[in-house]
């Protein structure tokens, strides 16, 4: 079956806006369904670079009736819909499972339950799952670990301990075959999408792709949003003159990939079947530090602001992840091609020509991390 129709959940967001112009320009009828969260859409209004040529439904996504209308006159579906802070997942536990696990059950309830034409389903899942990245040890071999201890992270002693020798692990490319480990709420959510998708799409034959994001960045991301992405966080603080704010000492290292990249990657998923049934990392292969981010970020500004190294931990945060595309590479043809540089320096084009558009609530969020006890500071407290 053909795909001319397609739905795309929270596509007035920073990823799916970006899908949806890419869509559109390949001539497919596009629907987007977007409740206009006011976190990421401070004017709760549909934002200006909404594309003229897509069908745009106000709505939510657990609406059942709303939902049901759509996923009926669809080919296929782009579910990216979702509640996306890792920090507040873990005390605004009832909304992150509602709309990231109850609205996907929602939708494998109707395709079960309904007759439809939908013959493609990306459901987008995130690097969260993996917890910790993979890693290896000198003389041990490959390991793979949960969370850090509050001892260790009191202590700042920042980097993960081989369990056998105790030596300090070397971080490495992490595959979709790791082990995974939901530290925190959202990542069980993103697990919880990604496996329910990926049973009923194999058990009613339904092709579905579950894209593992890593970092993503580029325009259109909020810069007003304190539970965004790191780049965006640290773009909206020198924005307004204040330094970056970094967790532990800046040097844990991620995976950054364009919006380009990564919009070229889920056209792949939609238009090829190589990926069909799988989970499927989407990132760079590159790894870059926390502190590089904020450095870089201040130097292509222009901006002479020192980050801000707090020395302190997250409960939940972990300390290296760095994706292994090889799976995309193999079963996409996969290629990113943007580089890092290149990437930040069009962010920053972006985020000048509006610059009001960056209001700092970081402070806020990080009293919100203290008043809840997830800073290690509190980690004596019951």
């Amino acid at each position: 079956m053909s795909i001319r129709k397609i739905l795309v959940t929270g596509g007035a967001g920073y990823i799916g806006s970006h899908l949806v112009d890419v869509l559109v320009a390949r001539s497919y009828d596009v629907t987007v369904l977007d409740n206009l969260e006011p976190q990421v859409h401070r004017s709760g209004t549909w934002p200006p670079y909404v594309n003229s040529r897509a069908t745009y439904v106000h709505g939510d996504v657990r609406d059942r009736n709303v939902l049901q209308q759509l996923v009926l006159k669809s080919d296929a579906i782009v579910h990216f819909a979702a509640a996306v802070s890792v920090g507040q997942s873990m005390y605004q536990i009832d909304r992150y499972v509602a709309v990231n696990t109850g609205a996907t059950g929602l939708l494998l309830d109707i395709l079960v339950n309904e007759r439809h034409t939908v013959n493609k389903v990306i459901v987008a899942s995130s690097v969260g799952v993996y917890g910790e990245g993979a890693y290896a040890c000198v003389s041990c071999g490959p390991r793979h670990c949960g969370l850090r201890s509050r001892s260790q992270l009191a202590a700042h002693d920042w980097e993960l301990k081989c369990p056998t020798c105790e030596r300090n692990l070397q971080p490495r490319p992490t595959s979709e075959d790791k082990p995974l480990y939901r530290d925190n709420i959202y990542a069980m959510t993103k697990f919880h999408q990604e496996e329910m998708a990926l049973l009923v799409g194999k058990t009613y034959g339904i092709p579905v792709v579950a894209p593992r994001f890593f970092n993503v960045y580029g325009p259109r991301q909020s810069l007003s949003n304190p539970y965004a992405g790191v780049a965006a966080i640290f773009l909206g603080r020198l924005l307004n003159d204040r330094p970056p704010v970094i967790f532990e000492d800046g040097g844990q290292l991620r995976d950054f990939v364009s919006i380009h990249d990564v919009v070229d990657g889920l056209v792949l998923m939609l238009e090829t079947s190589g990926a069909d049934f799988l989970p499927v990392n989407l990132g760079s292969g590159n790894r870059i530090s926390i502190l590089e981010i904020a450095r870089t970020l201040a130097r292509l500004l222009g901006k002479q602001i020192d980050p801000t190294v707090l020395n302190t931990g997250r409960r939940f945060d972990i300390r290296h992840c760095v994706a292994d595309i090889t799976r995309a590479e193999a079963t996409l043809g996969y290629r990113p091609t943007v580089s890092f540089d290149t990437g930040m320096a069009e962010l920053i084009e972006w985020a000048r020509q509006d610059p009001g558009m960056a209001v700092d609530l970081f402070d806020t969020a990080l009293e919100e991390l203290k008043e809840k006890r997830l800073l290690v500071e509190e980690s004596s407290k019951p």
